[in-house]
């Protein structure tokens, strides 16, 4: 049994949305930046880095998994959003097929404790275990997701 990596604490303190109703890369951005409580200011400075970001290159990592992501003296502390899309999302991915699954980060700049570092580096290293067990796809409950991400975390 591998030990978990300690992305499902992570995620147990996170945003998770189900059933993104965006059908574009930057909606599905300007949904997932909309559940952070932040000024509507803030939140429109944010949605445009994170597009910018974008067009510099795609999060999308592949095996229907995006990653976007952006440090920015816009927070204070590591936010953690997740969004599920049952219909994909072109999103411009490496392997050129639709995101279900959107694990948006955001961080200060300088960040001591480095949580963005580390579960952008853990979510990356477990996206195959997603998309090759394929059940997170189809969740429709928080619970069901967190345990679907602790049993593929520990290798069962």
């Amino acid at each position: 049994m591998k030990k978990s990596t300690g992305l499902y604490k992570r995620i147990c303190n996170s945003i998770v949305k189900f059933n993104l109703r965006s059908k574009t890369r930057n909606g599905v951005l300007k949904e997932l930046v909309s559940l952070l409580r932040m000024d509507p200011n803030a939140k429109d400075i944010l949605l445009k880095t994170l597009i910018k970001r974008e067009e510099m290159g795609s999060t999308g990592v592949g095996k229907a998994i995006a990653i976007p992501h952006a440090r920015t003296l816009l927070v204070k502390e590591f936010r953690l959003v997740i969004g599920l899309s049952k219909q994909g999302i072109q999103f411009d991915s490496f392997d050129g097929k639709p995101v279900h699954v959107f694990f948006l980060l955001i961080a200060p700049p300088l960040e001591t404790s480095n949580s963005y570092l580390i579960t952008l580096g853990k979510i990356a290293e477990l996206a195959k275990g997603i998309a090759k067990d394929g059940r997170l796809f189809k969740v429709e409950r928080e619970a069901e997701f967190l345990d679907i991400i602790r049993e593929i975390e520990e290798g069962k």
